[in-house]
């Protein structure tokens, strides 16, 4: 058992040693294309956001099979090279890859950082969605480049993760990892602020862009906020 933990920790180690390239990007959006009615209006959606100056764009549509999700990973990769945006996928390390992503991001259940750094090597940029200390302490050793942390604020895509932890946990927890840390969970333009002072890197949104009335001008006000 003692020699599994220590080749474990060795593991862990050598990935925290390294670190890929920076996050560049302050408002990382995440799609759900069932707030809309069909396919054309979800792309076009997203194109909005680009064409608002999104430049890192997460396609997280967990019910769709692996054809389908491929198909729309490969769209949504013609779409962020077009607007020279970052792609991420979520959880389909396999598809990140095949579509050639940016990165892959992961929860709490899925694969460990350090074990998709040991298939990506340095190909893919990894995030890890936490909602605690230990949890961002955690994918902080095992590799991670950067981490999202809510709920910060109540809202109903995160209801099954409990109650929103609230800014001060965003605070502790940039206080305590030197990894990026982007806010997700509620967050509306009257927040912003109030999260950047916690000393966030940035923040993570779906509704509050993709459901506005006026995509790309609501983009706009986002990231005029976040400068």
């Amino acid at each position: 058992m003692k020699t599994v933990i220590s080749h474990q920790s060795s593991v862990i180690s050598q990935n925290t040693e390294h670190r890929f390239q920076p996050v560049d990007f302050r408002l990382y959006l995440i799609t759900d294309r069932k707030i809309y009615t069909d396919k054309n209006s979800f792309i076009n959606a997203i194109e909005d956001a680009l064409r608002g100056g999104v430049k890192a764009v997460q396609l997280r549509e967990k019910d769709l099979n692996t054809r389908e999700l491929l198909e729309l990973a490969y769209k949504m990769r013609e779409l962020t090279k077009k607007y020279h945006a970052k792609l991420f996928i979520n959880d389909r390390v396999d598809i990140a890859l095949a579509v050639d992503a940016d990165g892959v991001h992961i929860g709490q259940k899925s694969i460990p950082a350090h074990a998709v750094k040991k298939i990506v090597q340095d190909k893919l940029i990894i995030g890890v969605s936490t909602h605690n200390l230990n949890e961002a302490l955690e994918a902080e050793r095992s590799g991670a480049d950067f981490i999202t942390l809510g709920p910060i604020y109540e809202t109903p895509s995160k209801l099954k993760y409990g109650k929103p932890i609230g800014v001060d946990t965003l605070k502790k927890v940039k206080l305590e990892v030197s990894l990026p840390v982007f806010g997700i969970g509620g967050i509306k333009l009257d927040k912003v602020r109030e999260i950047m002072e916690t000393g966030a890197d940035g923040i993570a949104l779906i509704s509050a862009i993709l459901a506005s009335k006026d995509i790309r001008k609501t983009t706009e006000d986002f990231l005029r906020l976040l400068k």
